[in-house]
């Protein structure tokens, strides 16, 4: 299996609940219900992108404008399977939605990322250094504050300003 094999596209309605699939069977990950994963696959699905290989669903990330932001992508999930880790497949996806224009380009994309999660802030500091752009860190939800103590508390990650 190697990066050339993999197949980028738009999520579709009929692919949500495989993307569900994906998510849960990765265990790093907050899982969402199916319905969840079919409303990203089918309303956010000019900003969230999905991989395959030989039809099967290895990747896929969910994004969405911010709504009082609709310069700014923001980042809800990056998912990848076991298999398909290893060849670069999160910042292929996270630059196939750079490259999207619609409606606008974006000049930055946002995510949330826990402090010990090392692999995110290692695709998302990649991402960064690749554009020649910023990346800002700030604590947005705190895990007293925000979820009672039942979550690590989550850090902003601002990314950009992207050039056209």
């Amino acid at each position: 299996m190697d990066i050339a094999s993999v197949v980028l596209r738009k999520p579709e309605a009929e692919d949500g609940f495989f993307v569900n699939k994906l998510i849960s069977e990765i265990p790093e990950l907050d899982s969402n219900s199916c319905y969840c994963n079919l409303l990203q696959c089918s309303h956010f699905s000019d900003t969230s992108v999905l991989a395959e290989i030989e039809g099967e669903v290895v990747g896929f990330i969910s994004g969405y404008r911010k709504p009082n932001d609709s310069d700014v992508l923001f980042v809800w999930q990056v998912a990848v399977a076991q298999k398909a880790r290893g060849m670069g497949l999160a910042s292929k996806m996270l630059q196939q939605l750079l490259q999207r224009k619609v409606p606008s380009p974006v000049s930055h994309i946002e995510t949330t990322i826990t402090d010990d999660n090392e692999a995110s802030w290692a695709l998302f500091n990649r991402l960064a250094r690749d554009a020649n752009a910023t990346l800002v860190r700030s604590l947005i939800f705190d895990r007293c504050d925000h979820f009672n103590e039942q979550h690590d508390s989550e850090f902003l990650a601002r990314i950009g300003p992207f050039l056209p």
